[in-house]
This record gives structure tokens, C-alpha cells and sequence, in this order.
């Protein structure tokens, strides 16, 4: 297979997530603005999330080291070579930072963990997210309706994923 140049931006890098971490992903996800966007965990299970081999969490920082956000890939055991994007966080969207963080994220996946396929669900009512997806190459493949309840009220997700061979057949970055 042949695989593209790395991506590199130094304005949006991955470094591997600790426990000293945890104060910083449970203050971003539950950031009031993204309540409808960003999944909540109790402290507790990423605790257990991060002891999970099947597990890897990132955080993503900006070129003076500072965090801008953190992203969680499950299914790193599977041996469909199907991850997961579970959760994708930044903090100060509109920036381009989560694009340029999604990039890194992507080629993690494929390059370093050798994913076939990197797949996630999102808020169909996430359309910054959406943007990002799709321009990044992620195609729509089903549609999980009504299937989180919030606030009351039921909510859909949409479900993405990118192949290994549309990630390569992109022009390098």
C-alpha cells in the first residue's frame, strides 16, 4: 500500500493523553456551548477508557505545546481495522484548528494504526462538525434516528466513515 506524505502541521499535533490529563478533557466536554454536540462521561469511565488497550486517547496541541483539544479512537484491537472517532473535541472552534487536528487525527489512524476503515456518529444538528467531516473525505453511511435522548427530546445521529483507500487517493496535504 502505498501511503501518502505524513501530514504535519505544528499548529495542531497529537501527544499521547495521561490521567494528568483528565481535568483538561472533563472541563472540554463539558464546555456549556458544545451540551449539544459532545457526549459526557463520568470521570470514572475515562479512567477505564484510558487503562484500555482497544483504546487510545490524544491530546491535541498547538505548536507552544498548549492544548486546543483531545480526541479518543476505540477499536484499536479490532482486527477488522475498524476505529472508531469517538470523540473529537476542540476548544475554541471556528479557528481551523479542527481541521487542521482532524488531519492529524486521520493520518494517525491510518498511517500509524493501520486503519482500514475510521468511522464515527455525529449530531445530525452538528453542522460545524459535519463541514469538517465531509471536507476531510468522510462519507455519510447510515443514519442512526432518534437514537441519543438529551434535554428531553430525542436526536439523530449520522454516521461517517472514511476507507484507507479514499484517505490515500487524497492529493498530499
Amino acid at each position: 500500500m502505498n501511503i501518502q506524505q505524513e501530514y504535519h502541521d505544528p499548529s495542531a499535533e497529537l501527544r499521547p493523553a495521561t490521567e494528568q490529563d483528565l481535568a483538561t478533557i472533563l472541563a472540554l466536554e463539558r464546555t456549556p456551548a458544545f451540551h449539544t454536540m459532545v457526549g459526557i462521561w463520568p470521570e470514572q469511565e475515562h479512567r477505564r477508557a484510558m487503562r484500555d488497550p482497544d483504546v487510545q486517547y490524544s491530546m491535541i496541541v498547538n505548536a507552544t505545546g498548549a492544548t486546543e483539544g483531545f480526541a479518543i479512537l476505540r477499536g484499536l484491537a479490532s482486527p477488522h481495522r475498524s476505529i472508531e472517532l469517538k470523540r473529537f473535541v476542540v476548544g475554541a472552534p471556528g479557528k481551523g484548528i479542527g481541521q487542521r487536528a482532524l488531519r492529524a487525527i486521520i493520518d494517525h489512524a491510518f498511517r500509524t494504526l493501520h486503519a482500514h476503515r475510521l468511522w464515527l456518529d455525529v449530531f445530525e444538528s452538528n453542522a460545524r462538525a459535519l463541514h469538517i467531516y465531509r471536507k476531510a473525505g468522510f462519507q455519510q453511511e447510515g443514519v442512526l434516528r432518534e437514537a441519543i435522548y438529551r434535554d428531553g427530546e430525542f436526536h439523530t445521529l449520522l454516521l461517517l466513515s472514511i476507507l484507507d483507500r479514499e484517505y490515500l487517493s487524497q492529493p498530499a496535504r
